[in-house]
């Protein structure tokens, strides 16, 4: 892989993460508008544990408060603590369910798509703003209940489809509930952790049983993701107090038009269309 393909896709990974505009349809771009070889799943996952690592760090405090959560469970004691540890349990649920249903069928292989993502940008770029526009700023993570965990977790397994994003949808989901914009992104970014940690995982662990070798530039891709995405989500999380998602809705509408006309123009966008 060459230094400048590392290079772009450490920075689209770290960048798009924890922006709501995709970052595994920014991937699966990158081949398709560049000509590189298409960089495969499992380096997909390595530069995941870059930004899951980033988000562990930033938001170390509430990782602490759920390692404290889970002893408070198991004592069946009811805190603060607790109750965010049950509603990140919870909203994994789906995700992994759907996961592995897309797994066992195969349907994962069949869904890199330069079609998908843009179709993805813009009808939930339309939704995040929706959502934006028309929820009301009254609640925090202290007012999560398992019915808006539920529905968050609903939400985030819909970004297993390529180009809807992550983030995006997860924080569209506690806008629409009442959840202000911080408090969206903070939980969507928790939520992140059991999920990306559990699929990037899985993912190298069936690669390395295969026999597959992870390189040395995808390891360097991952450990260059973790800083752009550590930047990445401390000017987000100042941005978001004073700004509302429209640029990012704005570009994800501009991103999938383009597309669709490069598309049905006839132009070719590499294998993965």
């Amino acid at each position: 892989m060459p230094i400048e393909q590392i290079i772009v896709l450490a920075l689209i990974q770290g960048i798009t993460e924890f922006l709501p505009i995709s970052s595994s349809g920014h991937l699966i771009l990158v081949p398709a508008l560049t000509g590189w070889r298409d960089q495969g799943v499992v380096t997909d996952m390595v530069t995941n544990l870059g930004t899951l690592a980033a988000v562990i760090i930033y938001f170390w405090r509430d990782v602490v408060a759920m390692f404290r959560g889970a002893f408070d469970i198991a004592k069946r004691k009811s805190t603060a603590n607790s109750r965010l540890t049950t509603h990140v349990i919870i909203g994994t649920i789906p995700i992994v369910i759907i996961g592995l249903l897309m797994k066992v069928t195969h349907l994962d292989e069949h869904i890199r798509s330069a079609t998908l993502v843009a179709i993805n940008a813009i009808v939930f770029g339309v939704l995040l703003y929706a959502a934006d526009a028309m929820g009301l700023f009254r609640r925090t993570i202290r007012d999560m209940d398992w019915k808006s965990a539920s529905l968050i977790g609903v939400a985030q397994a819909f970004s297993l489809s390529p180009g809807t994003s992550r983030s995006g949808v997860t924080m569209m989901a506690a806008r629409g509930l009442g959840f202000v914009r911080p408090e969206a992104a903070r939980f969507s970014f928790l939520l992140s952790i059991p999920a990306n940690g559990a699929a990037s995982i899985f993912i190298i662990g069936n690669a390395l049983e295969s026999g597959e070798a992870i390189s040395g530039p995808v390891i360097v891709t991952g450990i260059l993701t973790f800083f752009i995405a550590l930047g990445t989500i401390t000017v987000l999380m100042r941005l978001i107090k004073h700004m509302s998602f429209l640029p990012f809705v704005v570009y994800r509408v501009i991103l999938g038009g383009v597309l669709l006309g490069l598309i049905y123009s006839g132009m070719p966008l590499g294998a993965v269309n």
